[in-house]
């Protein structure tokens, strides 16, 4: 065999291991108003509240803002030119409002119905709500509240907001926390908010981002 004239194939070395793909950087936390609805004297939101706040403070997925409708005085009369005594009142929560990524809102039930001071400021913002999730919290008599609810998902649906199936809900509320507003029972109403709030996170996300690519044309 003549090895001057012998043909060889020329192979090319294995390409070098590549290192493994970095792990994306957790996404920032959505930032979430929580929208406390009662303003009635001696109610109970705080109870559900500070219990809610309990089951946030467990998450690294949301920073939280409370909007506690007791603290806003806000008249019922609407007004296309505000006085500076409503302007004032509305610097405390619209601009909460317009940097939510999402929201949470606890409303107890008024004969059928959720509180007036919760309608008022809905109707006072518009753009705010566009295109955010919205998360229940719920709380009263036998219906647990779940009538205000669904009177609300209408409401925000006016404002083009997008509310999430799951909800939280307190049936016969004063009865279930102890006089230091711990839950007696608190196993299953830990697993609703943990499914509110995976869905509200999702949403958040998912409409944050969308609204990079782009903006929401109502």
């Amino acid at each position: 065999m003549d090895i001057t004239n012998a043909s060889t194939d020329t192979v090319s070395p294995p390409p070098a291991a590549t290192p493994a793909a970095a792990e994306a950087a957790p996404a920032a936390p959505l930032t979430l108003a929580l929208v406390v609805a009662s303003d009635r004297q001696g109610r109970f939101a705080p109870v559900v509240t500070d219990w809610f706040r309990s089951r946030l403070a467990e998450r690294e997925d949301f920073t939280v803002t409370v909007v506690d409708l007791a603290e806003i005085d806000l008249p019922t009369s609407l007004s296309y030119d505000p006085s500076p005594a409503v302007r004032a009142e509305l610097a405390k929560v619209t601009p909460v409002l317009e940097a939510a990524d999402a929201y949470v809102v606890i409303t107890p039930e008024y004969n059928h119905s959720f509180p007036a001071a919760l309608k008022n400021l809905i109707d006072r913002h518009y753009t705010e709500w566009q295109a955010k999730p919205v998360g229940f919290v719920s709380y009263g008599g036998i219906s647990g509240g779940l009538r205000a609810v669904e009177q609300l998902r209408q409401v925000y649906a006016e404002m083009h907001a997008v509310t999430v199936r799951d909800t939280v809900s307190f049936h016969h509320a004063h009865g279930l926390f102890d006089e230091d507003g711990r839950h007696k029972d608190p196993a299953p109403a830990e697993g609703a908010a943990k499914a509110l709030l995976d869905q509200l996170g999702w949403w958040g996300r998912a409409l944050k981002d969308a609204k990079s690519v782009r903006p929401y044309g109502a």
